[in-house]
């Protein structure tokens, strides 16, 4: 088991480039002691620790057309445009089964993020005994704000993790992870541009009865570029090491398998060419 942290950023469909890279640590054996995803980064989370190679890659690229993830037909039975009944429940109990066993007794320490929809803030959550509340948590995480309707956990309303805290790198190092590694789905430089009025609109609309959320979302491009800042400054500095596309990422809802596939095989092959330096970093043989 490695002491470090493994921390995975969302990003719907663009996490299909992490799977790849997932996909490989998994053949090379790689096990990290801590593993936080946000969003498509908690499916893939999930599906490191339970060993799945291929799975979160499978559920992203599906070869059957109504195995697609966002759909038109969902918006008047589940209030969304992305298919949430399908991955988080058709998909890891029948379609693309999800091994609970070797999860639930994994030693890895793996949460997923989302926000809490009252206060606005990120929590970190996991489950090793309850296999529906465990994959309401990592449906949560995926909630996205408007695309999706928010979820209820425990009597609380919870949305997408990368509202709340995009890339918790800070949270690992807080569990003493001084080694840590950070997958993200976008290309260095990336900053986010804050949303416009038509955004606070739509956000005050849906989420009046959740006036922090909305501040939360009108305010979270700040948190996401300082942190991006910090990332950088200690990527260049040998304190954490780095894993991005380096070609143009695919659109978040891109349902184009021939867009995909080979941005999944970037993922796996740009960590499969950057593997001895990742091991240098780490420390290890």
């Amino acid at each position: 088991m490695i002491k470090a942290g493994l921390i995975l950023e969302g990003g719907a469909e663009r996490g299909v480039f992490t799977a790849g890279a997932l996909d490989l640590l998994l053949e090379q054996d790689f096990r990290f002691e801590y593993v936080c995803g946000v969003s498509a980064g908690a499916c893939n989370a999930v599906d490191y620790v339970s060993e799945q190679p291929g799975r979160t890659r499978d559920a992203m690229i599906p070869k059957d057309k109504s195995y697609r993830m966002a759909k038109i037909s969902t918006i008047p039975t589940q209030h969304s445009l992305i298919d949430m009944d399908m991955l988080f429940d058709s998909f890891p109990n029948e379609l693309i089964p999800f091994d609970y066993q070797t999860y639930f007794a994994s030693p890895i320490r793996c949460e997923m993020v989302v926000t809490n929809c009252e206060t606005g803030e990120a929590e970190y959550l996991d489950d090793r005994s309850n296999e529906k509340r465990f994959m309401d948590m990592c449906r949560a995480s995926s909630s996205i704000p408007v695309f999706s309707q928010p979820v209820l956990i425990d009597g609380t309303m919870y949305v997408d993790g990368g509202v709340g805290d995009a890339v918790p790198l800070l949270h690992s190092m807080e569990y003493g992870y001084r080694k840590n590694v950070v997958i993200l789905t976008r290309q260095k430089g990336y900053r986010k541009k804050a949303p416009g009025k038509v955004s606070e609109a739509v956000y005050s609309a849906v989420f009046r009865r959740y006036p922090k959320l909305v501040r939360k979302l009108m305010t979270r491009h700040l948190e996401y570029n300082k942190m991006s800042s910090l990332i950088e400054k200690w990527e260049d500095e040998g304190k954490i090491f780095v894993l991005r596309p380096e070609i143009q990422p695919v659109d978040r809802l891109e349902m184009d398998p021939e867009k995909l596939t080979p941005f999944y095989r970037h993922g796996y092959e740009l960590m499969e060419s950057r593997l001895p330096e990742l091991k240098e970093y780490l420390g290890i043989d």
